[in-house]
């Protein structure tokens, strides 16, 4: 299980906040500059928008939050986030994570699904800590069952809670506080003046707290806790950020929509009553479960599409509603197996796996126990019965009804959408209930449509589609004294048309499956004009009015957008039995099978610096934050001292591998196994002099031998592009077009011939060189190419040039500036890397890197390039 796009997204976006904070050693002052530097949307935080300056909820530890609509993966992104927040750190930081979660049902199904080393939650979690990976709950920790002293300097540590076993309101909760003789192996750690509790070794180990569901936790109580745990780094992920979150990371409905992780929009029908509720409901799951076993005939997955009905008791503990609904569905010959309850005080659906194809069950009879931590995608159809005389409140229950089974677009609409079904005479007060469900669970108003119209104006049965309109002229059965306060005494059998496997044409349900298909065809509209402009992608819903954003100029927009501009491409076979699909060339397909295990580990170790690093609390400042730097102290002096022990000589070698890959951390694309390979052979030429300076200067010859890596694959990727384009194995393909508008962040003073109102930021000799081009009269137009989200050169590196100039001829010149003081190591392989891309674009482009006077071999200077550009 990989991530989608957007979840690799908030993924990115944590890492560049990380290194924020590393460079700025200030959380507040690090928010900031993430947020006016972001490669996509860059905002400038203020009071009274979706991003205000930084709140400094809990001192000394960043708190910061995630945004991600239910059915978007918050779990899976928490997974590979802790890998990411603990590379920030020292290598020798104790792994602990605190694992918060608001109630059993979240707890019970987080425990389960971190402990199956088969979900691929844990899988992911074993890929990144090498298999060494405990998860705990709370009575595991309290007996001590393999949690010790070693076990958190081995290995990750997970322990999941729940906010009320540490808010210690109860004598079972108190006991994470009390003394506790199971855990007598922290006592060197805690000190001899420390009670040994559970809370003191989770003080003490400093950890990474996860906050599932953080809008639970905004109680002043709530925030008291996570000061307690004593974190280095708080995560909370949220589909409805607290008042108080600091975002750094907005998932966009429409991206799980893409990706075909929920079924929206949701389709809204109002019915006249209760049985046309009922009537509805059954046809519809009906006519979705012929469907969806058509679509298995075709080679889909199997679904059996299942209605949630939303009853009403008479009061909180009376069951006798749920029961006669049962008994109602039962009357009209569904067989018994196929109904269950589950409220506050009836589970029924405990022991059911309702993936299952075995599995009976295709309605659900509930009020709203079907809260957050209930996951069920074959979930379509909400029906509620409440009183008619009542705003239908489905806030609770409808985002159980939003997951997409198996994350796959379905080749029937119907099946990629949800439904809700009332009978309300306070009809919009139901909708805005609705609007409510969807804000709870991160969408908005936009994600529900209405299978009818709604005019409150006139009378109900304006409203009541013609069957049911027919159907209201013969009597109900008389209300009896025994039927008194009876939410379902309304409900007529007799006008219930009996299910069949014969699709029934109930006019409400054609209705809904007119909406159904017209709002999946305008979906995909919208998803093509998105597409169509790539900045588009970029801006999430709530942030999109706080981002600056800048068209291009209707003089050269006909122009600007008939140019595509060549990409490097390469031909890649999707499993064995689909044919190669075109993608742009990546680093990582150059690296394919790079063989470093066996590459020259000839490196200088000679005048190796020593280095001091900082501890990892600057208490020089007011308030002092985690510098998330690495850590000379005792604790790496008990490691080293460990992996040097002479008795351990035949081993050392093998333990000072995993600790130089643990200080290199991952280097995708090349696998852990190549750099094994690769740094044991460094060190079987290793003296002892070195094995004993390397204790002292080890993240000196960690900085040698990543330096050495990165040579070895830069060269071997450069040589494998060449031998690619040779065999023709990688092509150029006309690719890269203009967005119609861009959000730069900051911008630059107007210059002649720009593209767009507004370009991206320019230093000194960038302005210079741009105003010289745009006062040529060839010139057609000009842009600022805006790094990591413009046009890329991809090859063996990835070169994001500053200028993309048009002329008025037709040709496309491809500029890379460099003032005499910013020369960097790797000018030459981008010079190399455009001039290829020349020779395969063909003559319409031209590639340049101009310096101010100094003479780089296969570059310009300023003079002599405009002299040549004037002639284009």
């Amino acid at each position: 299980m990989e991530l989608k796009s957007y979840q690799q997204q908030v993924i990115d976006d944590l890492a560049i906040f990380l290194n924020y904070i590393q460079e700025e050693k200030d959380i507040r002052a690090a928010f900031e500059e993430f947020w006016l530097k972001h490669p996509r949307t860059p905002i400038r935080p203020f009071p009274g928008t979706a991003i205000e300056p930084y709140k400094n909820n809990v001192p000394k530890a960043p708190n910061v939050c995630v945004k991600v609509p239910t059915a978007g993966g918050k779990t899976f992104i928490a997974c590979n986030a802790i890998k990411t927040i603990f590379d920030a750190f020292s290598v020798a930081k104790d792994k602990a994570v605190v694992w918060l979660v608001p109630s059993i049902t979240i707890l019970d199904q987080t425990l389960t699904n971190l402990k199956d080393p088969t979900h691929p939650y844990r899988q992911k979690i074993n890929s990144h800590f090498g298999n060494r990976v405990e998860v705990f709950d709370k009575q595991a920790l309290l007996q001590g069952s393999g949690f010790n002293i070693s076990s958190v300097k081995e290995q990750l540590n997970i322990f999941v809670l729940s906010f009320d076993s540490l808010r210690a309101r109860n004598k079972e909760d108190r006991k994470v506080y009390q003394d506790n003789s199971n855990l007598q192996s922290f006592e060197s750690m805690l000190g001899e003046d420390e009670d040994i509790s559970l809370m003191n070794v989770i003080q003490k180990l400093n950890p990474v707290v996860i906050v599932d569901e953080s809008h639970n936790a905004e109680s002043e109580l709530s925030v008291e806790m996570l000061k307690n745990l004593n974190p280095s780094f708080i995560l909370d992920l949220t589909a409805t950020p607290r008042k108080n979150s600091n975002i750094i990371s907005f998932v966009d409905a429409i991206e799980l929509k893409r990706n075909n992780m929920v079924k929206l929009p949701v389709i809204v029908y109002n019915h006249h009553d209760k049985t046309e509720v009922i009537n509805s409901a059954l046809q519809l799951q009906k006519k979705l479960e012929i469907q969806a076993k058509e679509e298995q005939k075709k080679g889909g997955r199997y679904i059996r599409p299942i209605v949630l009905f939303q009853a009403q008791p008479k009061n909180a503990d009376d069951n006798t509603t749920f029961e006669k609904l049962k008994a109602k569905l039962i009357e009209l010959k569904i067989p018994e197996e196929q109904i269950k309850i589950k409220t506050a005080n009836i589970n029924e659906i405990k022991n059911e796996d309702l993936m299952s194809p075995t599995c009976k069950v295709k309605y659900i009879i509930t009020v709203n126990a079907l809260k957050e931590g209930w996951d069920c995608p074959f979930a379509y159809i909400l029906a509620s019965l409440a009183d008619k005389s009542s705003p239908v409140d489905v806030e609770q229950i409808l985002g159980r009804v939003l997951r997409q089974p198996y994350v796959h677009q379905h080749s029937f609409p119907l099946l990629n959408l949800s439904y809700v079904l009332t009978a309300s005479s306070k009809f919009l007060e139901t909708l805005d209930s609705i609007v409510k469900g969807l804000n709870k669970s991160g969408f908005s108003s936009k994600d529900y449509k209405l299978a009818e119209t709604i005019d409150q104006s006139k009378s109900t049965a304006s409203t009541v589609d013609p069957l049911s309109q027919l159907l209201l002229n013969i009597a109900p059965p008389a209300v009896t004294a025994e039927d008194e306060g009876d939410t379902l005494a309304d409900i007529d059998i007799s006008r219930i048309i009996p299910v069949t496997d014969e699709e029934i044409n109930n006019d409400s349900v054609k209705q809904i499956e007119e909406t159904a298909l017209e709002q999946t065809a305008s979906f995909n509209q919208m998803v093509s004009e998105i597409e169509s402009n790539p900045l588009a992608n970029f801006i999430p819903t709530e942030i999109q009015g706080l981002v600056n954003t800048y068209t291009m100029k209707d003089i050269f927009k006909e122009e600007a957008s008939k140019l595509e501009i060549p990409q490097f491409f390469i031909k890649k076979a999707i499993g064995e039995i689909f044919a190669a699909e075109e993608m742009l060339l990546e680093k990582e397909d150059l690296l394919a099978g790079f063989p470093l295990g066996k590459a020259d580990t000839n490196i200088n170790f000679n005048n190796v610096a020593s280095e001091l690093y900082k501890v990892d609390l600057d208490e020089t400042k007011k308030d002092y934050t985690p510098s998330f730097v690495r850590l000379d102290g005792e604790v790496r002096e008990r490691v080293m001292t460990y992996i040097l022990d002479p008795a351990r000589k035949d081993s050392r070698i093998k333990n000072l591998t995993k600790r130089i890959i643990d200080l290199l951390g991952r280097m995708d694309p090349i696998p852990q196994r190549e750099i094994e390979k690769f740094v044991s052979k460094v060190l079987e030429d290793f003296t002892d002099e070195q094995f004993s300076d390397f204790a002292s200067h080890e993240y000196s010859y960690k900085d040698k031998i990543k330096e050495k890596i990165r040579t070895l694959s830069d060269a071997y990727a450069e040589k494998q592009f060449h031998t690619f384009i040779d065999i023709d194995r990688t092509y150029v393909k006309s690719s890269f077009k203009l967005p119609l508008e861009i959000s730069p962040g900051f911008t630059s003073k107007d210059i002649g011939k720009s593209l767009y109102d507004k370009e991206g930021d320019m230093n000194g000799f960038e302005e210079r060189v741009i105003n010289e081009i745009a006062n040529l009269t060839n010139i057609l137009f000009w842009t600022r190419n805006i790094e990591r989200k413009g046009f890329r050169l991809n090859g063996f590196v990835n070169h994001y040039p500053d200028f993309i100039i048009q002329t008025k001829s037709g040709k496309t010149i491809i500029l890379e500036t460099k003032g005499d003081d910013r020369d960097n190591s790797d000018s030459e392989a981008k010079l190399r890397l455009g001039n290829a891309w020349v020779q395969k674009a063909g003559s319409n482009y031209k590639y340049f890197m101009v310096f101010d006077k100094r003479e780089v071999d296969g570059a310009h200077r300023l003079d002599e390039f405009l002299l040549k550009i004037k002639e284009l």
